[in-house]
């Protein structure tokens, strides 16, 4: 029979329970409503417009030719409007940018990174983008700044809050060369939700984000997931392994979520044009005796450091001719390699490094 225990209707249970589910998603809906219709009660638009204008910041919203158009790729969670406080064009400052996040909490060695990422990022000609946080966050910016570089701060509060208080100098120098972004209203305070809602705008502004420092349960890989989520270049600065505070940018390159960087250089070829923006590779220094011939750097090899020997027992030991020794040892002496003793020849004490 139709509803019984072999039929293909549904339970009067299931039913209950569907029910019962429906039940709870609109009381929870009319608490949101409720809750919105509280809120706009206190909004106050000519209010936040005048505001804004008299600190000297700016509305912009999607179609102005500021509006970046990168933030079309977060859908139906692109922000309505954005308020910005600064000198820089935000469009223009995104065009080539990295995001650069990590740790409040960070370590000499992440600060240090991520200043020297901020500036290198910079010197090339990059932007970067960041929270303006405590730790990386501002030893980023900082970086930039010292290049003379455009650098973004998106905050979780209004465009003319400083928070972090301590920060009130860094937010003015990037007022003065780069811009502060928010979404929320003049004199909004932040709070733990409006941190995690902004850093889907940090990740969606630039081309990649970078890690640099960050915990298992850092907020920055919230902005790590929302760049995956956006297609976006994601990579990781490798930290100490014993060290907590790069457990989380370890993770994410183990999982293959993140590529391992160690500078801007290959920062910039991973988010940079395909095939333009490569890096060096990294070479160890080139030492005098890499100069040498093949034949010559053999005889050199086999030569003693403590007692002389004759030239056919170099010969020998390097498995060259005699003719090729004799050859050799005049221009190896002659550059400081080797010198003549009472018993034949020996290596120099004081010969090129690496010789």
């Amino acid at each position: 029979m139709p509803g019984g225990p072999s039929g293909g209707g549904r339970s009067g249970a299931d039913n209950g329970s569907e029910a019962a589910r429906d039940g709870r998603l609109a009381a929870r809906l009319d608490r949101m409503v409720a809750s919105w219709a509280a809120r706009l009660k206190t909004a106050d638009p000519a209010r936040d417009l005048a505001e804004g204008e008299r600190i000297g910041a700016r509305l912009v919203v999607p179609g102005d030719p500021e509006w970046p158009t990168q933030l079309d790729d977060l859908g139906d969670s692109r922000p309505h409007a954005l308020w910005l406080h600064g000198d820089a064009d935000l469009r223009f400052s995104c065009l080539r940018s990295v995001a650069v996040v990590g740790s409040r909490a960070a370590t000499p060695y992440g600060t240090h990174v991520a200043a020297e990422l901020g500036a290198g990022l910079s010197e090339r000609g990059w932007g970067v983008v960041s929270g303006g946080a405590y730790g990386i966050d501002g030893a980023a910016h900082r970086g930039a700044l010292a290049c003379e570089g455009p650098t973004v701060a998106v905050l979780a509060c209004g465009a003319d809050v400083a928070y972090p208080s301590a920060h009130q100098q860094l937010f003015a120098a990037i007022r003065e060369r780069g811009v502060l972004v928010s979404e929320c209203p003049m004199g909004a305070h932040p709070t733990r939700p409006r941190f995690l809602i902004r850093n889907r705008v940090i990740a969606a502004l630039s081309r990649g984000t970078v890690v640099v420092e960050a915990a298992v349960r850092s907020g920055a890989l919230n902005t790590a997931g929302h760049a995956i989520a956006l297609n976006r270049h994601l990579a990781a600065m490798p930290g100490p392994v014993t060290s907590e505070f790069s457990a989380g940018c370890h993770r994410l390159i183990r999982q293959g979520r993140a590529i391992c960087v160690t500078g801007p250089e290959e920062v910039i070829e991973l988010a940079g044009t395909m095939g333009t923006d490569l890096a060096p590779e990294p070479r160890g220094p080139v030492l005098p005796r890499d100069r040498l011939d093949p034949e010559t750097r053999k005889v050199v090899e086999a030569m003693p450091t403590r007692i002389g020997v004759g030239p056919a027992t170099i010969a020998v030991a390097a498995g060259v001719d005699l003719e090729t020794v004799l050859a050799c040892l005049g221009g190896l002496a002659a550059a400081g390699y080797v010198e003549r003793v009472s018993r034949g020849w020996r290596l120099r004490p004081d010969r090129p490094p690496g010789g």
